[in-house]
């Protein structure tokens, strides 16, 4: 049985999203320094690396981070592959091999060969779901959507696609980490820091091998 990390390394260097301070790391005291302890101190967007998206985030009465159903971030996942498409619409997930009994589905696309979320620099022209296929997994019944680019949906037109999606209870997850990663059904398990009234947060995200019946 193998586990898989889907989890971006927080770091200064890490691509943020375009207008998005970086992330700031920075050692309140050090031992080398011959303090009593090394600490540190982060500032970043919640929606940094590999996150979650609340309801909260495009809709003003939506769910807060910290109220999200835990049962809903862990379950059963099947990784679909949607390399060689330019966007996720309804005619291309129409025609791709999602089982019906499906709740959790994660988009491996053609964004993690291109490594877009280890670039120097943020990239606009990713792979995402454009409102036809938001409304298409609305309809189909998904629980949780994840994706490796920092937003699902496009840029510059990302209110649809989001509204669509956590509009419909369908927890978003973005930032994940694909590299390796076959399609097929795992154990997923998606964990965001519990922040109050928050409208995202960042999560560590673990894919586990289990039998397909």
């Amino acid at each position: 049985m193998g586990t898989y990390d889907l989890t971006l390394t927080l770091s200064q260097e890490l691509v943020v999203w375009e207008g998005d301070e970086p992330i700031e790391i920075q050692a309140v005291s050090r031992l080398e320094q011959g303090d009593s302890c090394t600490l540190s101190t982060i500032k970043m967007s919640v929606h940094s690396g590999t996150h979650v998206d609340a309801p909260k985030h495009f809709l003003q009465d939506g769910q807060s981070v910290d109220t999200l159903d835990p049962d809903t971030l862990v379950g059963p996942a099947q990784v679909v592959d949607m390399r060689g498409y330019s966007a996720i619409t309804d005619s291309v997930l129409s025609k791709s091999n999602i089982r019906s009994d499906m709740e959790r589905i994660l988009f491996l696309t053609d964004n993690t060969e291109r490594q877009i979320l280890h670039a120097s620099r943020f990239i606009r022209d990713f792979v995402a779901v454009d409102e036809s296929g938001a409304r298409w997994l609305k309809r189909a019944g998904i629980r949780l959507a994840g994706i490796d680019a920092l937003s699902v949906a496009p840029f510059g037109n990302s209110e649809f696609t989001h509204r669509i999606l956590l509009g419909a209870h369908i927890i978003v997850v973005e930032g994940l980490d694909m590299a390796g990663i076959q399609p097929g059904v795992y154990q997923l398990i998606v964990l965001p820091l519990k922040i109050k009234d928050c409208d995202g947060a960042p999560a560590r995200a673990i894919l586990i091998d289990i039998k397909d019946d």
